[in-house]
């Protein structure tokens, strides 16, 4: 985890730092994924409706052992070593791109629809054999969801909470541009009362009676289709 944050942080810093080295274009794998998801939320949304569905999404330039060796001339003497030992690195090209989306029209009494940013995030391969790959995962999250209902006790609640989140992925590569992954991630968020709005305190009783009418857990099973082609870009 510490050399792909070191590595991580050199790609940012060659970007920012185009006096000390000129830049130059290189081809690199872009993958872009895209696949359903299913939500299941904390406290009494779930009673009236188990899970909520949405879009799981990602958008991630690869980095691979074969572009480490060929361009290490351009990374410092003190992470070169470091960077050689990585089989890849994920870099993902915008924090505005949004890492989800909720899209559940109510079935029976409750809809929600909004958003997840992930704008930082960090992945720890356990398994990396072709054509497997096992990786654990955390990140900060942003999200804004509204949620609305026909029963008295949901009451409408825009919720906004930063959050953080934990989870595991699987992908298996079917060709070389055309892979699959499907995963379960759990966040975890300031604790938000139904019926508020935004970043106020989730209510006056902050026992488990009073945590269990709130949202602040964002459990998320997916599975995505990747598709893979070449990308240039000037580093």
């Amino acid at each position: 985890m510490v050399h792909a944050l070191g590595l991580l942080l050199l790609v940012l810093a060659s970007s920012l730092l185009p006096r000390l080295a000129q830049a130059e274009p290189i081809t690199v794998p872009a993958d872009v994924g895209v696949g359903p998801a299913a939500y299941i939320l904390s406290g009494p949304v779930a009673d009236d409706q188990p899970v909520h569905m949405g879009l799981k999404i990602s958008i991630q330039a690869i980095i691979d052992q074969a572009t480490i060796r060929a361009h290490q001339d351009r990374i410092p003497p003190n992470l070169r070593s470091q960077a050689l030992q990585m089989s890849e690195v994920r870099y993902s090209p915008s924090v505005f791109i949004p890492d989800a989306l909720i899209i559940s029209p109510k079935i029976r009494n409750t809809g929600i629809y909004g958003v997840t940013w992930r704008p930082i995030s960090i992945g720890l391969p356990l398994i990396d054999a072709d054509p497997v790959r096992l990786c654990l995962a955390a990140g900060l999250l942003l999200t804004y969801a509204y949620l609305y209902s026909d029963l008295p006790e949901l009451l409408a609640t825009h919720f906004i909470r930063p959050g953080l989140d934990i989870g595991a992925e699987v992908e298996i590569a079917l060709t070389d541009s055309v892979l699959i992954s499907g995963g379960w991630s759990s966040g975890f968020y300031i604790p938000q009362g139904l019926g508020t709005f935004g970043m106020g305190p989730y209510g006056e009783s902050h026992d488990w009676a009073g945590l269990r009418q709130t949202l602040w857990h964002f459990g998320q099973g997916f599975v995505k289709l990747h598709i893979r082609f070449p990308y240039t870009a000037d580093l």
